[in-house]
């Protein structure tokens, strides 16, 4: 599985709430990648202008990987209590990065915004 399959799941967990629908294939993603129903911790952070924009990291495994990514990507776009909930305008500007706690140690994956700054 690729790294932009997770941070596709990221993404679209977010977005799923900025459209008021859901989106995510669940059943469809378990099917293609069961790597995604292993319980493992996540941490995603969003970063705006190279700045952090919202964080939100899981303390224990307890989650498969899909549902701690979605978890963790809809915390810090919408319940980190440093930063007012994301605006669809910044989250186009935004890179998400996402680490995932495996017991081999700490695998980072970041993306770039979608709209970069002209």
């Amino acid at each position: 599985m690729s790294q932009s399959v997770l941070l596709n799941i990221a993404r679209a967990s977010i977005q799923e709430v900025l459209q008021a629908e859901e989106s995510i294939n669940r059943g469809e993603l378990l099917e293609n990648y069961p790597i995604l129903s292993e319980v493992v911790a996540t941490e995603v952070t969003l970063y705006l202008n190279g700045k952090t924009r919202g964080t939100s990291r899981s303390q224990t495994s307890e989650h498969s990987l899909l549902e701690d990514i979605i978890l963790n990507a809809k915390r810090a776009a919408f319940q980190d209590s440093d930063f007012i909930p994301i605006s669809t305008s910044e989250y186009l500007h935004t890179s998400v990065e996402l680490i995932l706690f495996t017991a081999d140690g700490p695998i980072s994956h970041r993306d770039d915004p979608i709209l970069k700054e002209p």
